[in-house]
């Protein structure tokens, strides 16, 4: 019999091995997230390595699918620390991720933006369970802020404080 902590998001962050780092600070005139109505927006998150480092390129030109995967998972990672941040430290409070929002730097001739799209939706799934699936965009576009291959958003249902 599985515990009630051990389905907590902060466990199963845990399980997986990752350490959630500090949430980016805004790189321009915007907030990182905005609570209304019940549903938590988060701004557009970059794809940051554990050791700080960007992760850059172009899909299906320097950055093959596999490294775009990788770079919208650790988006994921960032997007689940500005939720935590947000919500004063208690992603408890997360009731469904609703959506995320996808953008991949891609050449116009590269069509696998939902394949990349996937380590940010795969890590929701593994972090929230069954309240980690969502709608989603994935969208390609010609260049993303500092170079990055990929940027993802989010809008989470949240509970009550």
């Amino acid at each position: 019999m599985t515990s009630a902590s051990a389905t907590h998001p902060q466990d199963r962050l845990a399980g997986l091995g990752i350490a959630l780092p500090e949430p980016a600070a805004p790189v321009a005139a915007y907030v990182p997230a905005v609570e209304a109505g019940g549903l938590l927006h988060i701004s557009g998150q970059l794809p940051f390595r554990e050791d700080g480092s960007l992760i850059a390129g172009t899909l299906g030109v320097d950055v093959d699918t596999e490294h775009g995967r990788q770079a919208a998972e650790r988006c994921g990672v960032m997007l689940i620390a500005q939720i935590r941040a947000a919500l004063g430290g208690d992603l408890g409070r997360v009731e469904r991720i609703v959506k995320l929002g996808a953008f991949v730097a891609s050449d116009p001739l590269f069509t696998d933006q939902p394949k990349v799209a996937n380590g940010a939706s795969e890590l929701m799934v593994a972090v929230f369970g069954d309240a980690g699936r969502h709608a989603r965009s994935a969208v390609g576009v010609p260049v993303l802020p500092l170079g990055a291959a990929v940027e993802v958003d989010a809008i989470v249902a949240v509970r009550p404080a």
